[in-house]
């Protein structure tokens, strides 16, 4: 599979205003124009059903989302379906070993046309009225007894962009996607390729809706200030992500110190096999977001277990050692990702209102690995079905509290810098969407 197997969809009607009242969005500028750095934004933009819709329609429906990897479609035919906010995809296996993108909405009335979030498939037959879709969308099928003949390439499905980076499938809503996704994507490949993904299989995938607004979601995810609330996770991944020398307080000094050590041996395994490992950087200096670098690991330095150790006997791609940490990877707005010498685990974040977000997590294995002989499904998933769970909390929490007639805005901590970039981020893609 190629780096970038992009198709050249059809353009999708869109409409050229916002669906947000023009009074409503010189507010929505104003709050923007007048949020203070460093801190967290003012309440609306956490509650507000009119402030979502107009993420759905600057974020959402512009920006480069990823949606899924290839181990959950490998064959042409295999397809996932994609909600976020009042959005249905259709990521399909082509033939071609590219996706094919599609609005799942039917031609006729409307109706979904894919109704199960996997499967496999010839034709798309929407199940209402039968009218039937080749797999690139276009409409072959429409007939009924005495109707009059009309023109059906009128009337294929929707189109959207869709490509696929070292196994990992991004989509995009907007008629001209953000073209500095090439330049980002070549930053993460020679990372992500190694681990090939495209030999790998699902072990497990596990979906939780938070009570939470999407932004709240990635804020949490995009700093470990709160890791003292993730106690399996603190066995293996140091709780001093984000800290620095200058920063990093007295009761972790010991752990500092195990840290700098750690990634200095396995920067010297990176330097042996070839592996990049530097830390990339471009969380809100570019339209396409990034943070990728490969990090140590505590105990055995091979996977998030109690002791370090891997959690499944077989490598992934042509990787030769288990004690390569993680590499971890942020990517504006939606996802976050860590691919160990063992497993991968991919997130994303895809919003279902103002106040709900439905998270996403898929754990890949090789795909030679045997369930029950080279892994545990229970103690592969254990660590980070923990984590979701608190993250959870914590972000109902936070929820909970932005609803407040008392909430203000809060100051962000040094350790929080990627919470600030990916409100910068975010702020600025708003900004260029209602200019």
């Amino acid at each position: 599979m190629t780096m970038s197997q992009m198709l050249s969809p059809l353009p999708m009607r869109q409409t050229s205003t916002s669906r947000v009242d023009a009074e409503k969005i010189v507010e929505i500028k104003r709050l923007l124009d007048t949020r203070r750095q460093g801190f967290s934004l003012s309440a609306p933009f956490y509650t507000d059903p009119d402030l979502f819709q107009l993420d759905m329609e600057a974020i959402f429906g512009q920006q480069w989302i990823f949606a899924a990897s290839i181990a959950e479609m490998p064959e042409p035919g295999d397809y996932v379906t994609v909600d976020y906010g009042p959005y249905s995809l259709i990521v399909l296996h082509n033939d071609d070993g590219g996706v094919n993108v599609l609005h799942n909405v039917c031609r006729h009335r409307g109706a979904r046309v894919l109704t199960k979030n996997s499967g496999t498939t010839g034709n798309l037959v929407c199940g209402y009225h039968s009218w039937t879709y080749a797999p690139d969308g276009d409409l072959i099928h429409a007939s009924a007894p005495g109707e009059i003949e009309f023109d059906k390439k009128c009337f294929a499905l929707k189109k959207a962009h869709g490509r696929t980076v070292a196994g990992l499938i991004f989509v995009c809503l907007a008629d001209e996607a953000p073209q500095d996704f090439d330049q980002t994507a070549a930053v993460f490949e020679p990372y992500v390729a190694p681990h090939e993904l495209a030999k790998t299989k699902v072990a497990y995938q596990q979906d939780i809706i938070e009570e939470g607004n999407w932004k709240l979601v990635m804020e949490n995810n995009r700093e470990c200030y709160h890791c003292d609330g993730h106690p399996e996770l603190a066995c293996s991944l140091f709780p001093t992500w984000g800290l620095t020398d200058e920063t990093v307080p007295a009761h972790l000094e010991d752990v500092w110190g195990r840290n700098q050590s750690a990634q200095a041996s396995l920067e010297q395994r990176c330097q042996r096999y070839g592996l990049p490992y530097e830390v990339v950087e471009e969380l809100d200096t570019r339209v396409a977001g990034i943070r990728i670098s490969r990090e140590a690991l505590d105990g055995d330095g091979e996977s998030f277990s109690t002791d370090g150790h891997r959690l499944s006997k077989k490598l992934l791609g042509d990787l030769r050692d288990f004690r390569l940490g993680r590499c971890s990877m942020h990517l504006q707005p939606n996802s976050w990702f860590h691919f160990l010498s063992d497993h991968v685990i991919t997130f994303s974040a895809f919003p279902i209102n103002d106040h709900q977000t439905l998270v996403r997590t898929t754990w890949l294995v090789a795909d030679d690995a045997v369930e029950g002989v080279d892994y545990d499904v229970e103690k592969l998933t254990h660590t980070w079905k923990q984590t979701n769970l608190q993250d959870k909390q914590f972000v109902e929490l936070c929820q909970q509290g932005v609803r407040s007639p008392m909430y203000e805005q809060g100051p962000y901590m040094k350790s929080e810098y990627q919470v600030e970039a990916f409100i910068n981020w975010y702020t600025l893609r708003m900004r260029e969407y209602m200019a």
